[in-house]
């Protein structure tokens, strides 16, 4: 009986109990995301240079007697755009591809079981993805530099929009990785949404001389705004309008971010 009693009055230690921001663990789970992909750098950090330099190469190469865009080269009209591209999609394969891969091989109870809230997660994955998105970005304006000799007209354009950019699709990136369940579907996100938004938002063109409706289309792809605004930022000229850009930069952070916390919050395909 003494026993008995013994037991059924030891009472379990109390949980730990975080006030406010839990920093310590935001902090471990940014890190681990940075770490992720500096572990591999030659495939995170020199691979997209190549690519970009490739980009460089061929662009130039084939407009070569080009009439100047907006008084300047043309190589030098492409390389923010270039820049920027690395920076959108590099951000979004880091938070998709680190959740997916989580998901596969059964490790999202790591991400689940620290006491770590709804918003520190996507706090958490989507600042890691958007510095990955910005280093390799920078990178990237190393590497082009000699190739297309742009000075800087608008240092806040290019500091808000590139920010900007690569928080977009830090948190598109945790909303696809949450909501694929294999590889397959991370592809048709990929091959359908990001690459093609990519690609016919101005980077290698003139939005302008495009015949319609295409160049009507094309003012409402976002991507058009991020790459213009930025491209803004060293050029001085601007095809779209800077303060629409600015306002669905901001709107696009804000909506993304508060679905990304949603799906966190409920549990969206992690719980189940």
């Amino acid at each position: 009986m003494k026993d008995m009693a013994a037991v059924e009055t030891v009472i379990p230690p109390a949980p730990r109990d975080y006030h406010g921001v839990n920093w310590e663990g935001f902090k471990t789970l940014y890190f681990r995301e940075i770490r992720r992909f500096w572990k591999v750098g030659a495939q995170t950090l020199a691979a997209p240079v190549v690519t970009a330099l490739l980009y460089m190469m061929v662009f130039v190469v084939a407009a070569q007697g080009a009439r100047p865009i907006h008084g300047m080269p043309y190589g030098a009209f492409v390389a923010p755009g270039l820049v920027m591209m690395q920076v959108l999609n590099n951000a979004f394969a880091n938070s998709s591809s680190s959740l997916l891969q989580a998901k596969m091989n059964g490790l999202m109870g790591d991400f689940l079981t620290p006491p770590l809230t709804p918003m520190e997660h996507v706090a958490g994955f989507g600042l890691g993805a958007a510095t990955r998105g910005l280093v390799v970005g920078s990178v990237t304006w190393l590497a082009v530099l000699p190739f297309a000799h742009v000075g800087v007209a608008h240092l806040w354009a290019i500091v808000f929009y590139g920010v900007g950019a690569a928080l977009i699709l830090g948190f598109l990136g945790i909303m696809a990785g949450l909501w694929a369940e294999k590889f397959d579907h991370m592809a048709v996100v990929t091959n359908f949404i990001v690459m093609p938004m990519t690609f016919l938002s101005g980077t290698f063109y003139l939005v302008e001389r495009l015949p319609e409706p295409f160049r009507s289309f094309s003012k409402f792809n976002p991507f058009f705004y991020l790459i213009d605004g930025f491209r803004y930022g060293f050029i001085g000229h601007a095809e779209g309008s800077l303060a629409i850009g600015a306002a669905m930069t901001l709107g696009l952070v804000a909506a993304f971010a508060w679905i990304c916390f949603w799906m966190f919050d409920t549990g969206y395909k992690i719980k189940t």
